[in-house]
């Protein structure tokens, strides 16, 4: 008796059921892919570096707080300019580069602190750090008072109000033993670490709301994904169509 061969293979048909099928998934699958690369490729090709505007301050008043040259004015934007940085949830992991930030805000608080309170600034913060360390529970009164304490001493000297974002980063970016020196290593260093944190490649596409999101999001998060069921949709009504027109037409399905 005769073997049968019931094998059967996407890639190479032996029906014309099994052909046309093999045509409707790779189209689909070349307009997925299409929709998917084509529009990062397309963001790729138009996007341009854009610096955030405190990159801006940054850069207006950097020369002269490196020099020591600085008026107390181009200090404090100075310390919002790096404060903006600081505040990113990605650098809170950067420990290469986050020791140059807190180095940067910590050592502008201290210049511009009158003379008489650095001290007992420095002798503060080094025991809030040494509270924070070992702290067991976020509710601790000590720790919190001097939170407090340490927001409303320095946030006037920076022209911060007290209930500002800015403000609360305070006691978790100063650092005592970095207070004294802005050290020349880090000074080096602060550019590239402020041009990587608030340049971003930015276009139309990125800065065009849709629907109220930003078009690249609403594209990637909720486009992508309607389009991906619609294609399914398209699959399973084309087969359905295909698989009647030739059972109609006689044509067998399978060999």
């Amino acid at each position: 008796m005769e073997e049968k061969d019931y094998r059967m293979s996407f890639f190479k048909p032996t029906t014309a059921f099994s052909r046309t099928n093999r045509n409707l998934v790779l189209t689909l699958i070349i307009i997925w892919a299409i929709a998917i690369f084509g529009f990062h490729i397309l963001l790729r090709v138009i996007e341009k570096p854009t610096p955030e505007p405190s990159l801006k301050i940054f850069e207006k008043v950097w020369n002269n707080v490196q020099s020591g040259n600085a008026t107390v004015e181009e200090k404090i934007e100075f310390a919002g300019s790096v404060l903006s940085v600081l505040g990113k949830s990605t650098i809170i992991a950067d420990k290469k580069n986050r020791p140059v930030l807190t180095n940067a805000i910590s050592s502008v608080v201290y210049d511009l602190a009158p003379e008489k309170d650095r001290a007992l600034l420095v002798s503060d913060i080094a025991e809030f750090m040494k509270i924070k360390a070992e702290l067991t529970s976020l509710k601790d009164e000590k720790y919190l008072n001097m939170k407090k304490d340490i927001i409303a001493k320095v946030a006037s000297v920076i022209n911060l109000k007290e209930y500002s974002l800015k403000a609360q980063l305070l006691p978790f970016v100063l650092n005592a033993e970095q207070m004294k020196e802005f050290t020349k290593e880090n000074k080096d260093k602060i550019s590239d670490v402020m041009n990587k944190y608030l340049i971003h490649n930015r276009s139309f596409l990125t800065d065009t709301n849709f629907l109220g999101f930003p078009f690249h999001y609403f594209y990637t998060a909720i486009f992508l994904l309607v389009l991906f069921v619609a294609l399914c949709w398209v699959y399973a009504y084309k087969i359905d169509k295909i698989h009647s027109k030739m059972e109609a037409d006689g044509e067998e399905s399978v060999e």
